[in-house]
């Protein structure tokens, strides 16, 4: 049995602002269907999406540009994504959190196994005020942020961050994440992995608990 399952943020632990754009819109004030780019859920319609998956952007790059762009709709100078995060979701994070995350954290804590975050921008990206208001982060092991180390997956020194803070091998952890050149970097390291598929998150939770006999 797997002893730790780990966890990208973003796309796994949190809804994407794709599925949220109702939601985005309504906070900012905006006309329904004014956020028309929908990433991974409509990629033939969002060609800054198709270009970060071709890389020739980065993640970063990507989420930066619709931020700044989403910002002079509201009228507004964003200069980091923070900003779009907080005027979106600042107020109850809570609810951007998929349920299908906080069922799974629960049960591999409940069975003993560890838990860990390896993101590449957590407090970055949301800033680092929004944990107290995420009562599951508590049951977290060990969180790695890029934010602070400033190495980025799919680098094989982010992966032993990991493995060294839980002082565990690498073929006992599960590896979740939704962006495929990150599982590949896991899958190198010597990781069991799982790539996420945010269109269909329950059957992703169900694939990487089947390796806890879950």
């Amino acid at each position: 049995m797997a002893r730790a399952l780990v966890l990208d943020f973003g796309g796994v632990i949190s809804r994407t602002i794709f599925e949220t754009q109702p939601e985005n819109e309504h906070a900012l004030g905006l006309p329904p269907g004014t956020l028309g780019w929908r990433g991974p859920f409509d990629p033939s319609g969002d060609p800054l999406w198709r270009a970060m998956q071709a890389g020739e952007i980065s993640e970063r790059d990507y989420y930066f540009a619709r931020a700044r762009e989403t910002g002079r709709l509201v009228g507004e100078n964003w200069t980091n994504l923070p900003q779009f995060l907080q005027r979106i979701r600042g107020a109850d994070p809570q609810s951007a959190i998929r349920p299908e995350a906080v069922a799974a954290i629960q049960s591999v804590k409940k069975i003993g196994a560890k838990l860990a975050i390896l993101s590449n921008e957590l407090d970055l990206f949301y800033g680092p005020d929004f944990r107290a208001k995420l009562p599951f982060l508590a049951d977290i092991d060990l969180i790695v942020d890029a934010t602070y180390t400033g190495i980025l997956k799919p680098d094989p020194r982010a992966y032993a961050f990991v493995t060294e803070g839980l002082a565990l091998a690498a073929d006992g952890c599960v590896f979740v994440d939704d962006q495929i050149k990150n599982v590949c970097g896991a899958a190198a390291a010597g990781y069991r992995t799982i790539h996420f598929d945010v269109t269909r998150p329950a059957e992703s939770y169900r694939a990487a608990l089947r390796h806890f006999g879950l």
